[in-house]
């Protein structure tokens, strides 16, 4: 993957920012932004850069933010490969000091929702940006404390109180490369596509039978509404395979003269995880 840098869910210490670090070191130029919409925008407009995006937890489920972004079809961007990090989230504040207020993005608050229940039964939640911007917040308010990385403990001058927080719930949220169109890269194992379907009864069923019927694995279906056009939806659909493989392009070719329309905004490897 040729680029000289790398655009991410800011501010510094999210972990957006540390799978950044963890996924291509000191070697490029990391860019913070405060949006996965300004990331989006910001790669369409600078060149040599990708950006990395949350697209699920595994307890706060999926970022539509990340694929209402993908679905954009007047400037696409394309899947370049697929990340995940095992997250392992601190309980950061000031030690000594009540806790009156728990700040942190909402997919660690929900994560953590029973935890918070039993151990801090009486905090008031507020969500926050990001888990560095609840980090923040924390960091001027001695009654206030923030669920983040244990490393935002050290930036921000806080405290680790309790390390890791739900630590017997698995915690794992993927994370997409995205960039401008580019060949598939080596190892390349998962195929993304957009697809909208005939307003017609058994549309999607029918569909869905193609990849059924060519043994072709689906990882993720997800819709979501056209703007403009009422009662008219576009499917994400992640598809197990490459188009290379024989019954998967097959299937793909099939698929594609039964849909209203079908676009790959990706052919791409899923790497190892990564842990916080």
């Amino acid at each position: 993957m040729n680029h000289s840098e790398v655009a991410y869910l800011g501010p510094v210490g999210t972990f957006s920012h540390l799978m950044a670090r963890k996924r291509f070191g000191s070697k490029v130029t990391l860019t913070p932004l405060p949006g996965i919409y300004e990331v989006f925008a910001y790669v369409r407009k600078q060149s040599g850069c990708v950006g990395i995006v949350p697209i699920e937890n595994s307890s706060g489920g999926t970022i539509y933010e990340t694929i209402d972004c993908l679905v954009e079809a007047r400037q696409p961007l394309f899947i370049r490969e697929e990340l995940s990090l095992h997250v392992q989230l601190a309980l950061l504040g000031h030690r000594g000091k009540k806790i009156h207020s728990l700040h942190s993005h909402f997919v660690p608050m929900q994560h953590c929702d029973q935890w918070i229940r039993r151990n801090l039964p009486h905090v008031v939640r507020k969500e926050a940006g990001s888990t560095a911007l609840a980090a923040d917040i924390a960091a001027r308010d001695p009654h206030a404390a923030a669920l983040g990385m244990k490393q935002a403990a050290r930036q921000y001058g806080l405290d680790i109180l309790e390390f890791p927080v739900s630590a017997d719930v698995p915690n794992v949220t993927q994370f997409v490369t995205i960039g401008k169109k580019a060949p598939p890269a080596p190892g390349s194992s998962k195929t993304s596509l957009l697809v909208t379907l005939h307003n017609r009864p058994g549309s999607l069923c029918e569909y869905l039978e193609v990849f059924r019927d060519h043994a072709v694995d689906l990882t993720r279906l997800l819709s979501r509404p056209l703007i403009g056009k009422p009662n008219s939806y576009i499917f994400f659909i992640d598809v197990k395979g490459v188009p290379e493989k024989p019954e998967v392009g097959k299937a793909l070719a099939q698929a594609k003269r039964i849909a209203e329309s079908m676009r790959i905004i990706g052919v791409y490897p899923v790497r190892s995880a990564y842990r916080s």
